[in-house]
């Protein structure tokens, strides 16, 4: 991997990690045209940069994460699904990391949910985090389940899991950047356990993940901004055609045999 290679990856990750969007479908589609998909180094930087996205969410909403444990504590209960799943069925989903048909087509029936999220959910009254029960967190949680499927997205399924529980859009959306911060530490501390052996023999790349996480927290504390603003005010529709768009885009050029590997 190049300096060029992570410093694309790492803004790739910081722009879509909190959009509806699908971070990891965004990688495997930019590894993929870069040629470096089947890199074993490319994997564990793809996971690891997502740390520099998890303190963007601390240092925004610092305040928040000192309002007391029951906080903390909804936050597990939201988390306990994802770390059940995942690890009952990580083999099957390694497998599925580096399918580019499957990134495609979720990407595409994700953007069409998303376009009638807004209508189905306008008259959601619940404004606060600290309104959310620990059976809402649960539940929430349970959708979070659902983004382990590459380019379904992880904020999507949470945000849209807190909007069939009451929560408004900004509510859901602060909900899920709070729940991204466990799901995501505990997702980047199990790959660089897993690949610790790879990691040493690659000592002369960790400049390579130090930068990338530098880069993923500045992108992602924009992107984070960016996106509050967007979706009170015009919702989810943007984000639902960019996914129809981009899923279709791909389909088309897998259908025509193309090789996305470009370089």
């Amino acid at each position: 991997m190049t300096w060029i290679e992570a410093l694309i990856l790492a803004i790739i990750e910081g722009i879509t990690e909190f959009l509806p969007v699908s971070s990891t479908g965004h990688m495997i589609i930019a590894s993929a045209f870069m040629g470096i998909i089947n890199d074993p180094f490319t994997k564990v930087f793809e996971v690891a940069i997502q740390f520099g996205a998890i303190l963007s969410v601390v240092v925004l909403y610092f305040k928040r994460f000192f309002k007391g444990l029951d906080f903390y504590y909804k936050l597990f209960v939201a988390f306990l699904p994802t770390a059940i799943v995942g690890l009952l069925l990580k083999s099957h989903i390694d497998a599925l990391l580096e399918n580019v048909w499957v990134v495609a087509t979720t990407l595409l029936l994700g953007g069409i949910v998303l376009i009638f999220v807004d209508k189905w959910f306008e008259k959601n009254e619940t404004e606060g985090i600290e309104e959310v029960s620990y059976k809402t967190g649960f539940l929430i949680g349970c959708f979070q389940c659902l983004a382990m499927i590459p380019g379904m997205s992880r904020s999507a399924a949470t945000i849209i899991g807190g909007l069939t529980q009451k929560l408004t859009r900004k509510a859901a959306a602060e909900f899920s950047f709070f729940l991204a911060v466990p799901t995501m530490f505990a997702a980047t501390a199990k790959s660089l356990y897993d690949e610790k052996d790879l990691i040493l023999e690659s000592a002369d790349k960790i400049p390579l993940l130090i930068f990338g996480n530098v880069i993923a927290f500045i992108v992602a504390m924009l992107a984070i901004k960016f996106f509050i603003n967007i979706l009170t005010k015009y919702g989810f529709k943007v984000f639902g055609y960019y996914r129809i768009v981009l899923g279709l885009l791909l389909l088309t050029l897998l259908l025509m045999n193309v090789d996305l590997a470009v370089v």
